[in-house]
């Protein structure tokens, strides 16, 4: 109690002497001005409300430490009661301006909580001193800033234990270590009454904080004391932050050529569109009724799965490869011991026996038997065996793979039976006997009652097909490379090829009005040749042959194929040459067309006769390699140019190229157009036919590899769905080839039937087939010098 009363005595007496203090300085005040006296009266009113304020505040803080005390609660009272004096009145002049300096800074906020406003009351007291205190607020704060920088810059962090629980040394008399390793004492603690009478003692108590991790007292400088107050209050914590500072552009948006921002556009701005929500309700209506369907969704796999299962059962379901471990190589047996058993070593019969077998099945190891040890020599295929074992690690497949169990026959297309297929030519029913050499070419005439025959013998003959009998003979004198007869039943004509000629040549047939019209047909007045601007003269010349009885056209090659057009009044004629012959005229007709002026006639290969007129055109189509064979469009102004590679189809009317059909063969031999026009069948040197779907590639629509040597001839059938080729080989070739109407629907092509019977002459076969008009017959032409007739 006595110290009490003497805490009590000092407390009054620096009452008194800062009451003295106050009263001089408000002297000095009111002589200086008196404005500043009414703005001191209502800063004191309004002072001595926070005062009382605070009192309130500082008594609750008081009573939380009261009750810690319960023994002593009446001394705590009166201690309490000198304690907001004694806080009130120790603060010096500084702080009296310092917190005036404040309240001016926060425009005039008075109200605070406990913890803020703790020993505030002596700054109340002291509001006269207003005036100094606000002109050097902005040096103090400064000051202040910087003292509170250079402080944390000099002290160095003292932390002696890091980031370890101070829990640990909750019960050590220590707490951490320094540099030299010894153990640092933590301070004496005091208890809590002293440490009480001594808060009451110090005016800047409120101030300190206790560092744990230091075990120190920190006391905050006034900068740091304001800033936190500034924090509590929700505000900056510097005064000279304006948060409502004016906004400055600092974009000109005139001339900007880019948008300040790349958000995209708000969905604010969106204008649905008026054709999108038609169409979403076209395909709702196609969703409803059915007209377009989702996938199903995929079936979830199981997540269980039996612990104790079969794995390839499990494999399988789960649509995963399990894996399987590395072969194993096979232990040895009786038959590998160095002394077996005498049933295990094969008699010298067995050795032999062994020896015809194929390595496949023969035995690897044949057992010996030795009396010792040391008589057993070295293993001859160690290393080869070591070898093959390794290879069997290596390419051993370590997953197990789902073979599929197929049938071969499943893999052949579904083809129609050949007895749904008939008629078909399969038979031989008649031979025409009467040439000498090898036949090189047939024609049948357009009815279907004769057929003519070209023989390299120099003779040509006509046939009556149902019987065999032969007609007529002409002597031509050379051998005869093609025969073609008219395709118009009102001239019945017949074109021979032999060496540079083709010869026109009356058959006797028809009425006498229609021999009448032959005559005159074939009758040449004077042999002209046709204008000079087509330059043809040195190319065709149309002369009378009274020998024979008719036209001779003289070219200037060798005359190869000739074909009718449909009409019967053209026909055309393809003269290739072998490539020396070729290069070393196409040099002389450089040098004479380079004097004379004249084209050169390698493009003049395949020349029109026009046979009423007589008269002779040239292709107006430039030739890109050597030609090999020509033909009509069946039913339109087409025309079809076969080279060693490629197809060339022209169309008459506009002079123009139309398609370029890529064979991919070595060379071409044959070609042949079906009935309706859309399809070509082409036939090689090196055994193989190609189809072309004309409608739908450029490439082969099939590739049939049927013969082992050269084809020397293809042809389709007019009314059936036949079509046929005949090879060196000695054979011909039967094939269904059904054309659909529908252009969805592919071109149906089923081998049918191969037919023999000629025999082989100097190396060649077969060398013509053609199909009779009206039956579903074929005839052959052999080097065996006959004509074969096949019927169903």
């Amino acid at each position: 109690m006595r110290e009490g009363k003497k805490v009590s005595v000092e407390v009054s007496s620096k009452k008194n002497s800062n009451n003295e203090k106050n009263k001089k300085n408000q002297t000095k005040n009111n002589n200086n001005n008196n404005d500043n006296n009414k703005n001191n009266e209502t800063k004191k009113k309004e002072s001595q409300n926070l005062v009382k304020k605070t009192n309130k505040s500082g008594r609750s803080v008081q009573s939380q430490n009261e009750a810690s005390l319960k023994s002593e609660e009446v001394e705590q009272q009166q201690l309490s009661a000198t304690d907001s004096d004694s806080d009130y009145q120790d603060f010096s002049e500084d702080d009296v301006s310092e917190n005036e300096s404040l309240t001016q800074s926060e425009d005039g906020e008075s109200e605070s909580s406990g913890d803020e406003v703790h020993g505030t009351g002596d700054d109340m007291n002291n509001d006269n001193d207003d005036g100094p205190a606000d002109q050097s607020d902005g040096s103090q704060s400064q000051r202040g800033v910087e003292e509170s920088d250079s402080s944390e810059d000099e002290v160095a962090p003292r932390n002696t234990i890091g980031d370890v629980p101070l829990e640990w040394y909750k019960d050590e008399k220590h707490i951490g270590y320094d540099i030299a390793g010894k153990k640092i004492t933590k301070k004496e603690r005091q208890d809590k009454l002293a440490s009480f009478l001594a808060s009451v003692d110090d005016s800047k108590n409120w101030r300190k904080i206790y560092d744990e991790y230091n075990d120190e007292e920190v006391e905050l400088t006034k900068e740091e004391t304001r800033i936190i107050r500034r924090l509590l209050k929700g505000k900056a914590p510097h005064a000279d932050y304006d948060p409502y500072a004016d906004y400055v552009d600092w974009f000109k948006y005139e001339d900007s050529l880019h948008p300040l921002s790349n958000a995209p556009e708000p969905k604010r701005r969106f204008i649905p569109s008026k054709w999108e929500s038609k169409k979403v309700l076209q395909y709702v209506r196609a969703i409803r009724k059915g007209l377009i369907k989702f996938d199903e969704p995929k079936e979830e796999e199981p997540r269980f799965y039996l612990l104790w299962g079969d794995d390839s059962s499990t494999a399988e379901k789960a649509n995963r490869l399990s894996y399987i471990p590395a072969p194993k190589s096979k232990l040895p047996g009786h038959e590998e011991s160095y002394n077996p058993s005498l049933e295990y070593i094969p008699t010298q019969e067995e050795v032999n026996s062994y020896q015809l077998m194929y390595e496949e099945d023969r035995p690897k190891f044949i057992p010996k038997r030795f009396t010792s040890f040391r008589s057993i020599p070295s293993y001859e295929n160690a290393v080869k065996d070591s070898f093959e074992r390794c290879m069997d690690l290596y390419l051993c497949p370590r997953v197990r793979k789902k073979r599929i169990n197929i049938d071969p026959e499943t893999l052949r297309p579904k083809l129609p039976s050949r007895k749904d297929l008939k008629p078909y030519p399969a038979t031989c029913y008649l031979e025409y006997i009467g040439h000498k050499g090898a036949v090189m070419s047939i024609s049948t005439e357009a009815s279907g009652q004769w057929i003519a025959s070209g023989s390299t013998d120099g003779t040509v003959r006509i046939w009556e097909v149902e019987s065999g009998r032969c007609l007529r003979v002409w002597e031509i004198g050379e051998s005869v490379q093609c025969v073609a007869w008219n395709p118009s039943p009102e001239h019945p004509v017949l074109a021979v090829s032999a060496g540079q000629d083709v010869i026109i040549l009356n058959t006797g047939f028809g009425n006498e009005e229609e021999q009448k019209r032959v005559e005159e047909l074939l009758q040449v007045e004077n042999p002209t040749a046709p204008d000079d601007s087509d330059n043809m003269a040195s190319i065709v010349s149309w002369l009378q042959d009274e020998r024979l009885g008719g036209i001779r056209l003289r070219h200037f090659k060798t005359v190869t194929s000739v074909e009718w057009h449909r009409r019967g009044d053209y026909l055309s004629t393809v003269m290739p040459a072998d490539i020396l012959f070729s290069v070393y005229l196409i040099f002389i007709v450089f040098v004479y067309s380079f004097l004379f002026m004249v084209e050169s006639p390698t493009f003049r290969a395949i020349v029109m006769h026009q046979l009423s007129k007589k008269l002779s055109h040239r292709i107006p189509f430039k030739l890109h390699g050597l030609p090999v064979s020509s033909v009509f469009h069946p039913t339109r102004s087409i025309f079809f140019v076969s080279t060693k590679k490629n197809i060339r189809v022209y169309d008459l009317l506009k002079q123009k190229l139309i398609k370029k059909l890529e064979t991919g063969l070595r060379e071409v031999s044959s070609i042949a157009i079906h009935p309706a026009g859309d399809n070509v069948i082409v036939g090689s040197r090196e055994g193989k036919l190609c189809w072309f779907d004309m409608d739908l590639s450029s490439k082969p629509y099939r590739i049939l590899k049927c013969h082992p040597k050269d084809i020397t001839n293809v042809a389709f059938h007019r009314s059936y769905p036949l079509f046929a080729s005949c090879s060196d080989d000695c054979t011909a070739y039967v094939f269904h080839g059904m054309v659909y109407s529908d252009l969805n629907q592919n071109p149906l092509i089923v081998p049918l039937e191969i037919l023999r019977g000629h025999t082989s002459s100097n190396g060649r076969g077969v060398m013509d087939c053609k199909f009779h008009p009206r039956q579903p017959w074929l005839f052959t032409a052999g080097a065996d010098s006959t004509i074969k007739l096949y019927c169903h």
